[in-house]
């Protein structure tokens, strides 16, 4: 049996109430590379794609200048960086190199100097080659930063395909306020990666360094989850809830089995699931619900497809003591799912002309983050609320708050189940 993976689960209720109606189960799963998994470091192969057009003067362009050599100081000679830079046009200033000489390699990034428009997917076109130029077993990401609207997005779309079909995840990230962030989040969920929002340009260089220091983490790699699930149980959903809360669907392999792919596993984070069931009524007593299965590689180690897994137990009760019980952590995650879920409508609402409805969502969202502790967006959220009754719109500062701050809402500290709480199925 594998052991680099340790697999646990949870249920939101570990009791459901034995009535003659479908209900709804939450389960999570936590994905974990075990410790000795920390030892264990392959080469990284990264290249920033840089945004160094006229609105980047200033302070922006100089700490972008100061991240890039900083996340280098992370690297040495096992690992391979890369620098595309563009404006409305794209060059390659330093091309797939090992980082060997550090010095000369941050001399050549200390002279990136602003210029012209943006135009993000020639660059990107350029940093996938750079890439491949790389080692290919090493651990790939690709770094994009920009503070603008580009042109043609459609082929920025495309060119994150390709990122995703060459297992290169793109870490999109935004700073300022003249850019879009649906562009930047569907770059990323396409190529695999993560995107966010960069409000302050102090923020850039702990964010090439956490990029960085990410990837320096990877080795697990081609992970997938496979649900197998009895008659009567039904897969509703499938978030990833960590390292940040989005929508993964599922793909089915029969009428009740499905696989979520998940790429790579980080050691010290790895990935948390939220699944939502609809399970059919039955009798009192305990039932054996279904198997979560994780498949995994471990190149560095030579070791292909290996499996972890455990059976998935429901207990249905009489007893309205037994049945009121909750997981009060995973109730909390299910929580934070539902703001998420909230925001989200209620944007669509604003696009679609809808505020009255917007606005009645994204006040029940602000219940639910005030709940949960998190004050500070949800202040933000009231503002946003604020501006809608006002003007009918929301700023361009709240509405990039709101869709990343969401996301990023479940943190390791929240899985702190009791020993009690796990597995007790």
């Amino acid at each position: 049996m594998a052991d680099e993976v340790n697999l646990q689960i949870a249920l939101a209720r570990p009791y459901l109430p034995a009535t003659n109606t479908p209900q709804i189960a939450y389960l999570l799963l936590e994905i974990m590379p075990n410790q000795t998994m920390a030892q264990v470091r392959m080469p990284v192969n990264v290249c920033f794609v840089l945004d160094r057009s006229g609105s980047m003067k200033g302070d922006k362009i100089d700490r972008v200048r100061r991240a890039t050599m900083q996340a280098l100081d992370l690297l040495d000679g096992q690992d391979i960086v890369s620098v595309v830079i563009f404006d409305h046009r794209s060059d390659i200033l330093i091309p797939a190199t090992p980082v060997v000489n550090r010095r000369e390699i941050q001399e050549r990034i200390s002279r990136l100097r602003d210029a012209g428009g943006t135009k993000i997917a020639p660059a990107i076109e350029k940093g996938l080659r750079e890439i491949n130029n790389g080692h290919a077993e090493a651990i790939r990401r690709m770094v994009l930063l920009t503070d603008g609207q580009t042109e043609n997005e459609s082929d920025c779309l495309h060119r994150a395909d390709d990122a995703g079909k060459q297992h290169v995840p793109i870490t999109a990230l935004g700073v300022g306020k003249d850019w879009n962030e649906d562009l930047l989040i569907d770059m990323a969920n396409r190529s695999g990666g993560t995107a966010d929002y960069i409000n302050t340009p102090d923020k850039i260089v702990d964010y090439f360094q956490n990029t960085v220091q990410r990837a320096q983490a990877t080795a697990v790699r081609n992970t997938s989850a496979t649900l197998r699930l009895v008659q009567g149980v039904t897969p509703r959903a499938v978030w990833q809830v960590i390292p940040l809360i989005n929508n993964l669907g599922y793909q089915p392999i029969s009428d009740r089995d499905v696989t979520v792919p998940l790429g790579e596993l980080e050691t010290g984070s790895g990935r948390t699931l939220l699944i939502e069931l609809v399970v059919d009524p039955r009798p009192n007593g305990q039932y054996r619900i279904g198997q979560a299965e994780i498949t995994y590689d471990i190149p560095v180690l030579q070791r292909q497809q290996q499996k972890v897994r455990t059976d998935i137990m429901l207990t249905f009760t009489s007893d309205a003591d037994l049945a009121n019980q909750v997981n009060p952590p995973v109730m909390n995650i299910v929580e934070k799912v539902s703001a998420f879920k909230l925001q989200t409508r209620a944007l669509q609402d604003i696009q679609a002309g809808d505020i009255g409805s917007a606005t009645q969502k994204l006040q029940s969202a602000v219940t639910r983050l005030l709940s949960q502790g998190e004050a500070e967006l949800a202040q933000t959220m009231q503002q946003e609320i604020a501006n809608l009754e006002q003007t009918g719109q929301i700023s361009s500062e709240g509405q990039k708050t709101m869709k990343f701050g969401t996301r990023k809402t479940v943190r390791l500290s929240d899985l702190d189940l009791p020993e009690e709480l796990r597995n007790k199925t």
